[in-house]
């Protein structure tokens, strides 16, 4: 593990230095038409989505969103937030809807689960289930724990070798643990990493403009197609190999590939920024980095804390776009057949109608009604309880590991993700003591 971890680091590095380069390859001019209030439910203040956002939900909380050319609906109330997610009847998810709209092409579909709808997401969903059961990511759990070790060990070496002693988090930690998670779980080569942060990272960046992220789309499904034709040569232990050993050839390569793409993008960058903020906020606040760094049993603080950060961070900020099959209502607005809905996962979220100031970090919160980090109804992300896991193996060793861990520059020297589905710290200077 070592010489893979080497190779890890050197690649994620190499992939870091390329996404830093400004002005490359970045196609503005798609969001220079748009006004500011299309873009409301893709800006935050630190963590937190901007006021305006909070506002428009308490006055109003599904609204029209200023998109010259098509009508489209913002949901950002969490009871309305729910009726959409959970109504798979009135509201389609399939990818044919977005055709023609920002470049979109019918050969850019990433399939799985994410853009189809019952039967096909039935059938597709009941292929996976079984293998994100608690009982079958159990056998992850070992492994899950030894990456975290491992890099633990890698971000303490960078400290260690870097002349200011300092690391960036994401880099050496926040990124690498996901990313090796998901290679063991479809067994792909820890090697390959790179190509599945890459395109990861590229697809859910609104800066790139909508062509942009769509031509990421297809890279990526190039590259995991030529993954799923090596699991039919030679079927391996991960979930790919699973599925064509199970199924053969009641399941095809293009649904093997959208899976694999599924459970890339689902559970990567999502998880890699939830480790990222998570352990600012924790750096930010003392008290909580304290409470599960002395706990006698990491675990039982540790699920509550996890939880809370999920709903607070909420980091997918908006769910896939739900196309109205038929006139309908939400919230007392009437919807018509054709109209684009957009629910504001991270504004449902901070609802004040699921208690006292919704706004603030909690850990001890008494529990309220189910959080919707993980989205809502058939839709639910597949991959929750997997990146439970990671999230409750990955702070209790970080604290224990460096007692002393803090941030290596101010908290307003950090720069945020702008403009991107799922949000995220770019960088996480940190000092390990």
């Amino acid at each position: 593990m070592s010489v893979r971890s080497a190779i890890a680091t050197w690649l994620t590095r190499l992939y870091f230095s390329r996404l830093r380069r400004k002005g490359t390859g970045l196609d503005l001019s798609v969001l220079a038409k748009l006004p500011d209030g299309a873009l409301l439910p893709l800006r935050r203040d630190g963590v937190d989505p901007v006021p305006e956002i909070g506002a428009l939900r308490d006055r109003e909380p599904v609204s029209k969103l200023p998109i010259p050319g098509m009508t489209v609906w913002l949901v950002s109330g969490y009871d309305e937030a729910k009726e959409v997610l959970g109504d798979a009847r009135a509201f389609s998810n399939d990818f044919r809807h977005l055709v023609g709209v920002g470049g979109a092409g019918a050969d850019q579909n990433p399939g799985g689960l994410g853009f189809c709808d019952p039967p096909d997401h039935t059938r597709l969903r009941r292929l996976l289930t079984p293998e994100f059961t608690m009982r079958r990511l159990s056998r992850l759990t070992p492994r899950i724990h030894a990456i975290v070790e491992e890099q633990l060990a890698h971000l303490e070496k960078a400290v260690r070798e870097s002349p200011d002693g300092t690391a960036d988090f994401v880099e050496h930690f926040a990124m690498p643990v996901p990313a090796l998670v998901i290679c063991e779980l479809l067994g792909v080569p820890y090697e390959e990493r790179d190509a599945f942060q890459q395109f990861s990272v590229a697809r859910f960046n609104v800066l790139g403009g909508a062509g942009a992220s769509f031509g990421a789309v297809s890279q990526s499904l190039d590259y995991l197609r030529g993954v799923v034709a090596e699991q039919r040569r030679n079927p391996g232990e991960g979930l790919l190999g699973m599925l064509v050993q199970e199924h053969g050839d009641n399941i095809t390569d293009e649904e093997l590939t959208g899976l694999a793409d599924g459970v890339l993008t689902g559970g990567l960058e999502t998880t890699a920024s939830m480790i990222a903020l998570g352990t600012m906020i924790m750096l930010q606040d003392r008290e909580h980095f304290e409470a599960l760094r002395d706990a006698e049993d990491p675990a039982t603080v540790a699920a509550p804390f996890v939880d809370e950060l999920l709903r607070h961070l909420t980091v997918v900020q908006t769910a896939f776009p739900r196309f109205a099959r038929e006139d309908t209502e939400i919230g007392g607005i009437r919807i018509a057949g054709g109209d684009i809905v957009i629910v504001s996962l991270s504004a449902a979220d901070r609802d004040p109608r699921l208690g006292d100031d919704m706004d603030a970090f909690r850990p001890a919160r008494p529990p309220a009604a189910s959080h919707l980090a993980f989205g809502y109804g058939i839709h639910r992300c597949i991959g929750a309880e997997l990146g439970k896991m990671e999230l409750r193996a990955a702070f209790p060793q970080l604290v224990r590991r460096f007692p002393e861990l803090q941030l290596a520059v101010p908290s307003s020297q950090l720069e945020f993700r702008k403009l991107s589905i799922v949000y995220g710290v770019e960088t996480l200077p940190v000092r390990v003591d």
